[in-house]
């Protein structure tokens, strides 16, 4: 049994307090920090507008074009569809309705709004940031494994998009960001871990991959091979014990769909699931699995010992 060292019973999978706690600040903590960008623009917008003696004026001035626009509610993804004449009656209608009826207060109604747009904004981003913390979290801990078992890897960079030797790798930020591992575990023993593929045999998207190939091997041709998966895996990073039940839920129907999928081609790969909010209910149920061995390993992300265990299972299998 692959997680019997950091799992003997439903209990060892619970997300405590403190951990659900010190998930929210974690989460908190980037919020505010993506949110100082959004800060600096409304003080800049601030600036520019402190010598304006009317609304109307805004119009006329193009460094204020743009936060314009988003105070008046218009996204990015409007703006293009709209085009500048469909902008520029909206930012009309806007100052008309907002800001003249704020008389002299009419600045700082166009800051506030400025910045209530930019935090929806941010919001929406926020739902993305969480599942892409519990990645890096999960990514940084493999490689740890490897370095401390001497194992070189190469990473997939998100922002050169190439393999990076781990030799070359001076800024561990090509690592936090990566999007694939691959290493050897053996003589002609090739392991290459991809995040968020879609694979071809379940038609879904898979939040974790691990093959039998070699990074240099055409990823279109060895994902739609059901042979050269070695295991799958589901990663729910949420903290929030209010969606705890749900993330179980759509990770348990993937990973329904996975085996089904693989099992009509006759293969048997690895599965596991990861979740950072695991409540009394869930655990249960993710024991009972583990015991079946439907599902092959299981950790809680907020729990170091479990994430360690896990990611020695994964760079040995």
């Amino acid at each position: 049994m692959k997680y019997s060292t950091h799992i003997t019973k439903p209990e060892d999978l619970v997300t405590s307090y403190t951990e659900t706690r010190a998930g929210f600040v974690a989460i908190a903590l980037e919020k505010n920090r993506r949110a100082a960008p959004f800060i600096e623009e409304a003080r800049i917008l601030q600036h520019r507008i402190k010598n304006i003696s009317t609304p109307d004026i805004l119009l006329g001035l193009p460094d204020v074009r743009n936060s314009l626009i988003a105070a008046s509610g218009i996204s990015e993804k409007a703006v293009s569809y709209l085009g500048d004449d469909g902008c520029l009656a909206a930012m009309k209608e806007f100052i008309e309705k907002f800001l003249v009826p704020a008389g002299s207060k009419f600045k700082e109604e166009l800051v506030f709004r400025f910045l209530l747009t930019k935090g929806d904004a941010l919001g929406g981003k926020m739902r993305n940031i969480v599942g892409a913390l519990a990645q890096r979290k999960l990514c940084t801990a493999i490689i740890s494994a490897l370095r401390m078992s001497g194992i070189e890897f190469y990473v997939l960079s998100d922002i050169a998009n190439q393999w990076i030797f781990s030799g070359d790798i001076d800024d561990d930020t090509e690592i936090e960001n990566s999007k694939g591992i691959s290493w050897k575990t053996g003589k002609k023993k090739y392991r290459t871990l991809y995040f968020n593929i879609t694979v071809p045999a379940v038609k879904n998207n898979i939040d974790i991959i691990i093959l039998n190939k070699q990074n240099t091997d055409d990823i279109r041709t060895i994902i739609s091979s059901c042979e050269n998966y070695i295991a799958l895996g589901e990663l729910k990073g949420g903290i929030d014990p209010a969606g705890a039940d749900e993330h179980w839920k759509t990770a348990k129907t993937a990973i329904d769909r996975i085996k089904e999928s693989f099992k009509k081609n006759g293969y048997f790969p690895y599965i596991f699931f990861v979740g950072a909010a695991i409540e009394n209910k869930m655990a249960a149920e993710i024991f009972d699995n583990l015991k079946s061995n439907y599902i092959n390993n299981a950790a809680n992300l907020t729990k170091p010992e479990h994430i360690t265990e896990l990611s020695d299972w994964l760079i040995h299998i």
